[in-house]
């Protein structure tokens, strides 16, 4: 199995969902910007598990496997103890955003 090109895919996959639902009206939901700043600001600089970081971007709409998006974007780093921290990246868009 090709699973770099699974996963890429599977993300098309979801952005379509994502089309999908927005185009099926209903409640206005935030757009991706502010979903991802809520994510940021909830966070916050505390550490977390992969669990938790994955049921944060869920809540927030986002799938679970945007974790290692983020990190690969240097978003999110594992620090020694294996926990996920936000980065100065993250933190500064958000601030730059307000």
């Amino acid at each position: 199995m090709d699973v770099p090109r699974a996963q890429s895919a599977l993300r098309q996959i979801a952005k379509g969902f994502e089309e999908l639902a927005a185009a099926l009206g209903g409640p206005e939901e935030p757009d991706e910007p502010e979903r991802t700043a809520r994510v940021i600001a909830e966070w916050g600089r505390r550490g977390l598990t992969k669990q938790e970081a994955s049921a944060l971007f869920r809540k927030h709409g986002f799938a679970p496997q945007t974790t290692g998006g983020w990190a690969r974007g240097d978003w999110i780093a594992i620090g020694e103890d294996g926990l996920r921290y936000l980065t100065g990246r993250s933190h500064d868009w958000l601030e730059e955003r307000s």
